[in-house]
């Protein structure tokens, strides 16, 4: 008997008739495609994307080079350079550099931030296009703080009771 039926679902392409079915069943539902440059799907305040370094509102940069975020970098990714500061000779940093190709955005670097400020920004398309962007120096961090701060400063608002 297992012979016969194996024989006419064979001759009758029965699996191909089931996918065919299954194909027919989606096609008529509505598309949920999301036209990407145009469109962009919501994301959530603790979204890991492009990183960025903050400043105060008095516009000092935040980061006193305590090297933490180095220190606990899982894939060796952030590489600085602490020197003293001309006015009151606290320690800042000379050199923040943060490899992209090597980054594996766990969010480390910024859980282990005393100062709030190494970010993750919601910032997910972004292209490199030639050899050595994929460094982030501190310049290009600081910018991309400046640009996103705002947004920065809700999201921490947002994420407080979760803290």
């Amino acid at each position: 008997m297992n012979r016969i039926k194996h024989f006419f679902k064979t001759f009758l392409l029965w699996e191909l008739l089931v996918g065919l079915k299954l194909t027919g069943r989606y096609f008529f539902t509505k598309k949920i495609t999301v036209q990407f440059p145009e469109e962009k799907t919501p994301t959530s305040p603790r979204f890991r994307g492009l990183h960025a370094l903050r400043r105060y509102p008095n516009g000092e940069e935040r980061c006193i080079a305590c090297k933490l975020c180095e220190a606990v970098c899982p894939a060796l990714a952030i590489t600085i350079e602490a020197g003293p500061r001309a006015e009151d000779g606290s320690r800042r940093t000379t050199m923040y550099d943060i490899d992209l190709f090597k980054c594996i955005y766990c969010g480390f670097c910024e859980e282990s931030c005393p100062v709030d400020s190494i970010v993750l920004t919601r910032i997910s398309d972004y292209s490199i296009e030639h050899r050595g962007e994929n460094i982030m120096t501190k310049q290009k961090l600081l910018a991309v703080g400046d640009w996103q701060e705002r947004i920065i400063a809700k999201d921490r608002e947002l994420d407080r009771p979760y803290r």
